[in-house]
Formats: C-alpha cells, sequence, structure tokens
C-alpha cells in the first residue's frame, strides 16, 4: 500500500493539499469530470503518460487517478528553494529539457523501485492545443527499464485555462484514462517508437472525445 511506501507526513500533507485545494478546484472551479478511473491499478509502480498544456495538468492528474503520481519537472522551477521544498515533498524531481538527463531517469526508476505512480509528459512540455505532434520516447524507454504498465491519460480543457488571461479561468476539464498498455519487453529502438505512437493514438483518441 502507499502508506507502506512513503513516509507518514509526507502523504498527509499530500492528503490535506488534495482535499483542500485540488479537489475543490478540480471538481467545483473547473467542473471537471473523469472517466475510466476503474483501469487505475490502485498499487504498485506504474508509469502515467500524459499530454500536457498547462501547470495545472499534474496535480489533476493526481487527484484524477486518486493515488499520488511523481512528476519530472523542468529543473528552473527548483530554482526557489521554497517551492522546490514544496513540489518535491509532492514527488517531483528535477528534468533538463534540453538534454538528455540520465539523473531523471535514475530518479524515475527509483520512484518505480519504491511502488509509486511516475509521471511523465508524452509531448515533452506543453502544447497549445493539448495534441502531441511530436511524443518523445522518454516515458516508454523508463516503462521498458522497470517493466512496469503505461498508462495513457487525456486532459481536455486545461490548455484554456490561461488562454487570453494572467489569472486561471473557469472552464470545463475533462480526464480520461486509458486501460493499461504494457510496455516493451527491450529498450530497441523499434519496440520505443511503436509503443510510444500507440500510446500517442490512444490518448488522441480519448482527446477527441471532448466533454
Amino acid at each position: 500500500m502507499i502508506q507502506d511506501r512513503e513516509p507518514g507526513y509526507n502523504l498527509a500533507l499530500y492528503h490535506l493539499f488534495k482535499w483542500s485545494v485540488v479537489s475543490p478546484l478540480f471538481y467545483s472551479y473547473f467542473r471537471g469530470r473523469v472517466y475510466g478511473v476503474e483501469n487505475v491499478p490502485k498499487s504498485g509502480p506504474l508509469l502515467v503518460a500524459s499530454n500536457h498544456a498547462s501547470y495545472f495538468d499534474p496535480p489533476m492528474i493526481s487527484c484524477a487517478v486518486e493515488r499520488p503520481v511523481a512528476y519530472m519537472a523542468k529543473e528552473e522551477l527548483f530554482k526557489n528553494p521554497i517551492f522546490a521544498k514544496a513540489i518535491r515533498l509532492y514527488g517531483a524531481y528535477p528534468v533538463k529539457r534540453k538534454a538528455a538527463d540520465h539523473n531523471a531517469i535514475r530518479s524515475a526508476l527509483e520512484y518505480l523501485d519504491k511502488g509509486w505512480a511516475t509521471g511523465v509528459f508524452l509531448s515533452g512540455t506543453r502544447t497549445r492545443d493539448g495534441r502531441i505532434p511530436n511524443p518523445k520516447p522518454g516515458a516508454v524507454l523508463i516503462a521498458a527499464k522497470a517493466q512496469v504498465p503505461i498508462l495513457p491519460v487525456s486532459l481536455w480543457g486545461t490548455e484554456a485555462i490561461f488562454q487570453g488571461s494572467s489569472k486561471p479561468r473557469s472552464v470545463p476539464v475533462t480526464i480520461r484514462i486509458g486501460e493499461p498498455v504494457n510496455p516493451p519487453q527491450s529498450g530497441d529502438r523499434e519496440g520505443l517508437e511503436a509503443v510510444t505512437q500507440h500510446c500517442r493514438e490512444v490518448i488522441e483518441s480519448l482527446h477527441d472525445l471532448g466533454r
């Protein structure tokens, strides 16, 4: 169980933040809907792969899948010591976006080894429309190394949260969760690309369902 893998105070603060901030924002302010939660393994290591359009995506996904998810975050976010401490508390770890960051991959594998759900955005960065025009193989590579299932997740509507505004707008958000995908048995390029493209197709087909 999660309680066996994480420090008690971390888990308590995670749930406090979820139920006092994230859940009310998601279900009330953003009128959040979640489909496919029955597809989420309730325990054990899991690689969560999704599209990405907003800074709100990581906490919303954690809320939707009903378990903490450790996320790669760009290293610039860790320059503020207070913010860095806060996001580390919820499982975030830094990644260099312009280079193959072996430390980030190692961190992801360590979280998976401890039984966490670990999140990676298939696009590698935010996109304006929430689509995945150029999927990166990093998520599938990590899943292949750890031999853990990949959970495809689609966020619809988050791209409009800051559209034309510096403050978060109350727009409808829908999260759809697909069935877990088996990782490739090896890290060869052909296998990684095939599973990466499959995950992209699943996520975009869920995204096409809209609200």
